[in-house]
């Protein structure tokens, strides 16, 4: 008797030759069809662990993700051109059709943060915005009112979109500031940020985002909180996975999996505070670390967010 992980399985695999033999991967009724089933046959929540698939469904998966990124980059830019022709772009948001995903992947994201930071951040970092920044603004607008949104993309073009967007609003507009960086080669400015997102397609395997976290570690300031987006059971065919384990510098608070339409999973943890270590003249003057949280005894609170 075949299992339905074997079925999902055969299934994605098909979805992966249809999509990976169309001509491009922008907008348009085939490729929008294709990916609808794609996440539709994702979706449902499944106790597959991506990590265990033969060596072929592994290659078929990491080309996949790379596709979703691409297909997503092409969706993005072009509702972002459409929404920003539009005298007043922000209230046109709706018309990109993950909108209200993304309104609920905020406030998800919003009462996490709000549970494991004491202080309204005044700065927040978001690294991979792209050219329709949706978190960004609905935080900015919705929840983070008094907040400051540095958004770093390495595309100038997809930053170029995102300005055109905010721009015919004065008061976001000076809440709202583009970096044009590969988020490697900032360094000191990461101290700044009391928040930094990293967005899932920032890093499309493991070694590229463990590079990139092993970054923020050495940069971002102590006690400072790292929300990273990542994906769960058969999501994973979509979004890279954030494995807790490779979290060095960080202490991780919370996993939180929903099982609604919203696709990625969150992460968030918290950089470790600076440890004095002894040295040979002052060795009883070492000073003990303490993580900044109730999560010393290393646990993580890993919770499943059903649908209301």
């Amino acid at each position: 008797m075949v299992c339905k992980e074997d079925l999902l399985i055969e299934e994605v695999c098909k979805l992966y030759d249809q999509i990976s033999s169309l001509d491009t991967l922008k907008p348009c009724k085939n490729v929008n069809t294709l990916f609808t089933k794609l996440v539709l046959t994702c979706m449902p929540p499944s106790p597959i662990d991506v990590t265990k698939l033969t060596t072929k469904v592994q290659e078929i998966r990491s080309k996949l993700i790379r596709l979703c990124g691409e297909a997503e980059g092409h969706l993005e830019s072009h509702y972002s051109t459409i929404i920003a022709s539009y005298n007043n772009p922000l209230n046109n948001l709706n018309m990109f059709p993950y909108y209200s995903n993304y309104l609920k992947l905020s406030i998800l994201e919003f009462n996490i943060l709000t549970k494991h930071s004491t202080n309204v951040p005044k700065k927040i970092a978001f690294i991979g915005s792209g050219p329709l920044p949706l978190t960004s603004i609905v935080l900015a607008t919705n929840h983070l009112k008094n907040t400051i949104f540095h958004n770093y993309d390495i595309d100038p073009l997809a930053n170029s979109k995102a300005s055109c967007l905010i721009s015919s609003d004065p008061e976001l507009s000076k809440r709202m500031i583009f970096h044009t960086n590969d988020i490697m080669d900032v360094s000191n400015a990461l101290k700044e940020y009391e928040v930094v997102y990293l967005a899932a397609l920032v890093g499309m395997n493991v070694e590229e985002k463990n590079r990139i976290i092993d970054h923020l570690a050495k940069y971002m300031a102590p006690g400072a909180l790292l929300m990273l987006r990542s994906a769960h059971g058969a999501r994973a065919f979509l979004y890279p996975v954030v494995d807790t384990n490779d979290l060095r510098g960080f202490e991780v608070l919370s996993v939180f999996h929903p099982t609604d339409e919203v696709i990625n999973s969150v992460v968030i943890a918290r950089k470790y505070p600076m440890v004095l270590l002894p040295n040979k003249c002052c060795s009883d003057e070492v000073q003990a670390f303490k993580p900044l949280s109730n999560h010393g005894n290393n646990m993580i609170e890993e919770l499943v967010v059903e649908e209301n």
